[in-house]
């Protein structure tokens, strides 16, 4: 009688080992393809940002502020000093 007699592994021993390296194989391949987008990510470059009265020209230019409104909301950044240079 030999120590080794075959085979001892069933039909879901075979299953089990089967999903388990799938489910590595697709873990190895996220981890990639994340890695992959954080790299892409740090090379784009920031968004510039814009001083508060760009930003109420650019309301007025899309017709949210009347020029009234505009006139008045400007001379109040203007007034508080809220500018950026």
């Amino acid at each position: 009688m030999d120590w080794y007699d075959g085979d001892h592994m069933t039909g879901w021993g075979w299953a089990g080992m089967t999903l388990g390296s799938l489910l590595f194989i697709a873990l190895l391949v996220l981890g990639g393809m994340l890695l992959i987008s954080a790299t892409r990510q740090a090379d784009r470059p920031a968004e510039p940002v814009r001083s508060p009265e760009q930003l109420l020209a650019e309301r007025f230019a899309r017709g949210e502020l009347s020029d009234e409104q505009f006139r008045q909301q400007l001379t109040t950044l203007r007034d508080t000093g809220a500018r950026t240079p």
